[in-house]
């Protein structure tokens, strides 16, 4: 008999207690930008205004971006059987997921989904009761299912929709080779419901295993076990052993290659990439050995990396033994591998031991971001430590005057808020700011010890802001009660802005950037003068990041002459150039952005742009233009964060 009823009641309970701080409507959702670039390296991602915060407290284990109920039922496992269609751009087929009751009466399961398509919901062969709710503008809409006592696991079909927010088809001509279609997935922050049914909370971790049904010239991939010399037959089957949250599961198809850099690490790409990838990520395996010997054991088995498209929205994406890669930071010398040091570092701080919420994100990014810095001391030495940490506290710096100041707080209040808005510099960079403090205080190998205990008691574990805080009252603050202020460590996570006397970095490198752009401002010297045959990039990001926001063309046509600054190879080194033509109107490198915005999709380096337009009439011209030509290629979330600059 069809329960109605209960089901009814609990998809009414689920709307309410994921939107209870979020009117249901269009108007609510800032389309403001996805982190993590995972996320990048720096973070490239700046929040939106917030939404009317609810005076109600806030419950700091609740994920309220969720409407599934794992403390009742909870997916265990989940079986993928998905057949790719280029064509209608969806995918199709089932999902078999395998639960627990941790409430023994429970007998309703709620999941997240968005967008999806459902065909049939069945358990030990027969149809069982379900209910698809009201979509919420940004959650989507809860799919209620009755289980009888006693039923462990249950199969959804379903079909996604071509329009998911958390998959991009790219034709052919889209694509490095031009041959053949490519398709990726981006979960964070909350993007797979979009194209599986499942408890979409990081607090849900879930073992999984898949078969990808694809056209046999392409090859499939996913953050699971990989067999790099898979037979191209169309079928490709996965594992993931551990337990992972929804955002890491991920799955790529292309005409894709693979070539071994280490024992451990590899690398997928389109074939025309795949040499210059493997030489300018070589270091990885030297960035896994050096990792472990300070944090632990690798618990992944294989660290490899896929190089996507450049229409990839962020830096990279760390998904569990394959992070996903921006083709923007291949530069030919090895100067942007701290986005690889990064996501090498996730698979201690984030995929073993993860944010609860995606208020708690600095959990995952601060770490990580602490990690990276540390990684690329050990492999990079400290002089590219040290500089590296003063561009990183430059970012935070420009990211805070634009933010609001609740907006500043690494435990974050995002109740009522589309969770990719919090995507900022401050969970990556105030948050491993608060951390190199705590190194400095207690000792780089008490820290150290401390990490390395914190990654083994939490391990394949989602935990909030509070029970690290705890954790660190019975342990740092125990051993070390005489150097820590229990005050201080609760104003860096819970108050906005940077306390006073921060531990920043210093570069002896910057120096000699700073007295050379002193001198040619005020005409000392002149710009072909400037000796920079010396320089790496780094200090040429902060030379062109430091100059005056305000110059003549005259004195931008000296830079260009000296240094063909408009042809720069360099994805980071043009956009900052790029962006100081824009406010002043150099029109020699106008042709360059238009170029630049509609062939990278990665919104760290598009975003700031189009934003810098929008600020005058001609400017908002040339973004509108660039867009439009630009969009189809864009992944969805490049569109949400930067189509309100070119209205």
């Amino acid at each position: 008999m069809f329960r109605r009823m209960p089901i009814f009641m609990l998809l009414t309970m689920a709307l309410l207690s994921a939107c209870s701080e979020h009117q249901n409507t269009d108007a609510d959702v800032v389309p403001e930008a996805q982190k993590a670039e995972e996320a990048s390296v720096l973070g490239e991602h700046e929040i939106s205004e917030p939404a009317n915060a609810s005076l109600q407290a806030m419950d700091v284990a609740k994920d309220y971006h969720s409407f599934s109920n794992p403390e009742q039922i909870a997916v265990t496992h989940i079986s993928l059987d998905l057949n790719v269609d280029f064509t209608k751009k969806v995918l199709t087929g089932s999902a078999m997921l395998d639960v627990e009751r941790g409430d023994q009466n429970a007998t309703t399961i709620v999941l997240d989904t968005k967008g999806l398509s459902i065909h049939s919901v069945s358990a030990n062969g027969s149809s069982v009761p379900f209910e698809l709710g009201k979509a919420d503008s940004f959650l989507g809409a809860p799919l209620a299912i009755e289980l009888p006592l006693g039923v462990t696991s249950f199969k959804v079909e379903y079909t996604t929709s071509p329009d998911a927010s958390g998959l991009q088809w790219l034709t052919p001509a889209q694509t490095a080779g031009g041959k053949h279609p490519f398709l990726f997935s981006q979960a964070q922050a909350i993007h797979a419901r979009s194209f599986i049914p499942l408890q979409d909370t990081p607090q849900a971790r879930v073992t999984y295993d898949a078969t990808l049904r694809t056209p046999k010239e392409l090859l499939a991939v996913m953050s699971a076990s990989n067999e790099p010399n898979a037979e191209r037959d169309g079928v490709y089957e996965f594992t993931m052993p551990q337990a992972v949250p929804s955002y890491l599961i991920a799955l790529a198809v292309g005409d894709l290659q693979f070539k071994s850099m280490g024992e451990r690490t590899g690398v997928y790409a389109e074939p025309e990439l795949l040499e210059s990838a493997a030489a300018e990520f070589a270091d990885t395996e030297s960035m896994l050995i050096e990792t472990e010997k300070r944090y632990g054991p690798y618990s992944w088995d294989r660290y490899d990396l896929l190089i996507l498209p450049p229409s990839f929205p962020f830096g990279g994406m760390e998904n569990p033994r394959l992070s996903f890669i921006t083709p923007t930071v291949i530069a030919g010398d090895k100067s942007l591998v701290s986005l690889i040091a990064h996501e090498l570092a996730h698979s201690w701080s984030g995929n073993t031991v993860t944010n609860a919420t995606w208020r708690d994100l600095w959990l995952n990014e601060g770490f990580t971001t602490y990690l990276t810095y540390r990684i690329m001391e050990i492999v990079y030495g400290t002089d590219r430590y040290n500089m590296e940490a003063v561009l990183g506290y430059e970012d935070l710096e420009e990211d805070m005057q634009r933010l609001d100041s609740q907006d500043e707080i690494l435990a974050i209040d995002l109740r009522g808020r589309d969770p990719d808005d919090v995507f900022s510099n401050v969970p990556y960079e105030k948050g491993a700011l608060f951390l190199r403090e705590l190194e400095q205080q207690v000792g780089r190998d008490n820290f150290d010890r401390f990490l390395t205990q914190y990654f083994e008691k939490f391990a394949f574990q989602s935990i909030t802001t509070d029970e690290f805080l705890a954790y660190l009252d019975s342990t740092l603050l125990v051993d070390h009660a005489d150097k820590l202020d229990k005050a201080r460590i609760q104003q860096w996570v819970f108050e906005p802005g940077v306390p006073d006397n921060p531990p920043l970095a210093e570069s002896n490198a910057f120096a000699m950037v700073d007295a050379a752009r002193a001198q040619w401002l005020s005409g000392e010297l002149a710009a072909s003068d400037i000796d920079t045959q010396s320089w790496v990039v780094h200090q040429w990001l902060y030379f062109l990041n430091n100059l005056p926001e305000t110059l003549s063309v005259e004195q931008l046509a000296q830079l260009d002459a000296a240094f063909d600054l408009t042809a720069s190879k360099n994805n980071e080194i043009a956009h900052s150039w790029l962006l100081m033509s824009v406010r002043n109107w150099y029109e020699p490198a106008l042709p360059r952005l238009r170029e630049y915005l509609v062939s990278i999709g990665r919104n760290k380096l598009v975003k700031p742009l189009y934003r810098e337009l929008s600020k005058t009439e001609r400017g908002k011209a040339l973004g509108r233009a660039a867009f439009e030509k630009a969009k189809p290629g864009y992944h969805p979330l490049t569109v949400k964060a930067n189509e309100g600059f070119v209205e």
